[in-house]
């Protein structure tokens, strides 16, 4: 079993449940593990791998926790070669998972429109002809969204159709814009 199991079975052999004690055997048949199999990763030594990953995990996490815990893998991977460290960048992730170590994340791309099946569409006015004979005859508009880092940016570019100029881009938190 893993270290996880050895862990949650000496945290729970102790424990008395309908008046008596649970005991290693009845914890490792719940689980389905076979008692000797808990007794030998229990009394394992510790892996060359193990040992490694305690030792840098020292030298790493001080760093990752003076950025706040904010600090993507790369970051912290470069930081730790610059420092002297040689770690693989998978490794440098790995070991950033257990403390909570984790680089800022961008939000989920945000649904903006739920078009209405049943609803009628509006009329193509200008039959799909997006050109036009001089200045200033048509204009058509693109609505967007801009992800910032914080909130929800609508922008309305209305394009000249004749020379493909922005002639305007009003910016909103809101679709209406």
């Amino acid at each position: 079993p893993t270290q996880d199991v050895v862990a949650f079975v000496d945290a729970n052999k102790d424990d008395i449940v309908e008046g008596r004690k649970l005991g290693v055997e009845l914890i490792c048949r719940v689980l389905q593990v076979a008692p000797s199999t808990y007794y030998h990763a229990r009394d394992r030594a510790p892996s060359a791998r193990a040992l490694t990953d305690a030792r840098l995990s020292g030298k790493l996490i001080p760093s990752g926790t003076r950025a706040g815990g904010c600090i993507g893998v790369h970051k912290l991977w470069k930081a730790a070669r610059r420092a002297g460290i040689t770690i693989g960048r998978d490794q440098t992730a790995l070991l950033m998972r257990s403390p909570g170590i984790e680089g800022v994340k961008r939000s989920r791309r945000a649904k903006t429109t739920r078009p209405d099946l049943k609803a009628l569409r509006n009329r193509d006015l200008v039959k799909r002809v997006f050109s036009s004979t001089a200045p200033n005859q048509l204009w058509v508009t693109e609505l967007t969204f801009v992800p910032p880092w914080a909130g929800v940016a609508h922008v309305c570019f209305i394009v000249d159709a004749y020379s493909r100029t922005i002639v305007d881009w009003p910016v909103a938190t809101h679709m209406k814009t």
